[in-house]
């Protein structure tokens, strides 16, 4: 907790410091916790249509309580048809990126796309829209 700047609960603290360092994007990104909010946030996004572009919307609407400006959509996807041609070549790198640590796929899924989507959620929630409040 103290890479979040949490207080040490010895005295009463009030208001606590906004901060955003690099290594609290280490542990959001690659906390098991995170990792497994991702796989979740993959499996929603999955049930949101058959085109890529429909779930990543989806998640990104989902995180953000807002539409994607059509920029943000744009490197979302550059980043799933990336990514996912990546974990097409390599079926076990894609099943731990979708299955570990929250457990089996849902049955008739592409793996590789549920790993590009994981990798996409992962993303979405390290935003730092989704992370500060304002």
């Amino acid at each position: 907790m103290t890479t979040f700047d949490a207080p040490n609960r010895e005295v009463c603290t009030v208001r606590r410091d906004r901060t955003n360092t690099p290594l609290q994007a280490l542990v959001t990104l690659n906390d098991p916790v995170y990792v497994e909010a991702a796989q979740s946030l993959a499996r929603i996004m999955l049930k949101a249509g058959d085109a890529p572009v429909d779930r990543l919307k989806a998640g990104f609407q989902r995180c953000l309580a807002r539409s994607p400006d059509p920029a943000e959509l744009d490197r979302l996807v550059q980043l799933y048809q990336k990514v996912r041609a990546r974990y097409a070549n390599d079926p076990e790198l894609a099943k731990k990126m979708a299955t570990d640590p929250i457990g089996p796929a849902p049955t008739d899924t592409n793996l590789a796309d549920l790993a590009a989507l994981t990798v996409a959620g992962n993303v979405l929630l390290n935003l730092d829209e989704m992370l500060m409040k304002r």
